[in-house]
């Protein structure tokens, strides 16, 4: 294993050699010359030994061999290569080729590492999951009971706006979400745009009537199949971002937290009854701004994502903060 492993070295540094040999010169196979040193190859007892000479002729210390860039320091480069072959062959076949092995890979892994990016974007985000708010209405208080018009004996009450909660019922799309570094990638400001679509799904007939101060009315038991409220907002987020393992963010552990503010657009309410399906679209008397806390905690390309308004839904009559969760799905 000894006499392999130094023909192989021998050879490589030969062939290295030759390589950069000047070529405009003709040199005898046994004198090989690099830059201003000489390397002089000669048989002696049947073993190979190789003296270094500077460019004055002068004779260098064995222990020092330098071929272009390289620098090769040990006790003669015969000796050395002896040492080698020993320690391997002090090792059991197997488990030295397992070492080898592992060596090569985590190598081979350091040498495909990327460079991390300042600044990474995700186009096309979309999320899937469940829109309600937090109903902190007065119901005693007359603005509340002017809001529900035709109400009879029954005055208003939490009921009238109670949601389903079985329903998928908000949809998000973020046209892109950027991430940039602030500190080695583990701290980021992240922030994006898109489109958040929140559906409110009453368990009651209560109608929405637009006009000067809109308003709602109650209606009978049971008299639509589905009712629903839609509130769309364009929507800019903006969060601190923790990535725990930057150069494996597909493995790595995040968290992100911050504010969001939206604009809504548009809005309707939609009703599937006996006469069929009725679609008024209007803003009715909704907020035009929201502005929200915002978080998302995920590992690798799934999130769990949260969001809770601090303004209300509607400009008057209700006080009912928006909330969303649910699932977010990014490349």
């Amino acid at each position: 294993m000894k006499q392999a492993l130094l023909t192989f070295l021998l050879g490589f540094f030969g062939m290295f050699s030759f390589a950069q040999q000047d070529t405009t010169t003709k040199q005898k196979v046994d004198t090989i010359r690099v830059g201003g040193i000489t390397i002089i190859k000669t048989d002696s007892d049947k073993r190979k030994e190789i003296r270094v000479l500077d460019t004055t002729g002068i004779q260098v210390s064995i222990d020092t061999l330098k071929v272009g860039g390289l620098t090769i320091i040990g006790k003669g480069i015969s000796q050395s290569i002896n040492e080698v072959g020993k320690a391997l062959e002090n090792l059991n076949g197997l488990s030295a080729l397992g070492e080898l092995k592992d060596i090569g890979d985590k190598t081979l892994d350091m040498l495909k590492k990327k460079k991390l990016k300042k600044v990474s974007t995700n186009w096309f985000v979309w999320d899937l999951g469940f829109a309600g708010y937090n109903d902190k209405t007065n119901y005693a208080s007359s603005e509340a009971q002017n809001f529900l018009h035709n109400q009879g004996i029954i005055p208003a009450s939490k009921g009238d706006y109670a949601l389903k909660g079985s329903r998928i019922s908000n949809f998000n799309l973020w046209i892109f979400m950027q991430r940039a570094s602030i500190a080695s990638n583990v701290v980021n400001l992240k922030y994006g745009f898109g489109i958040e679509s929140n559906n409110y799904f009453y368990k009651s007939s209560i109608t929405y009537v637009d006009g000067i101060s809109p308003y709602t009315v109650r209606g009978s038991a049971n008299e639509f199949s589905k009712n629903k409220l839609v509130a769309n907002y364009l929507t800019v987020p903006v969060m601190l971002n923790i990535n725990t393992n930057p150069s494996k963010n597909r493995t790595g552990f995040q968290f992100s937290a911050g504010i969001s503010g939206g604009y809504l657009y548009g809005s309707r309410q939609k009703q599937k009854g006996t006469e069929g399906t009725v679609k008024n679209k209007t803003d009715f008397n909704l907020e035009r701004w929201k502005l929200s806390y915002v978080a998302e905690l995920g590992l690798g390309p799934i999130k769990l994502y949260g969001s809770m308004a601090t303004t209300k839904l509607h400009q008057y009559g209700l006080d009912q903060h928006p909330y969303t969760i649910g699932v977010r799905f990014s490349n």
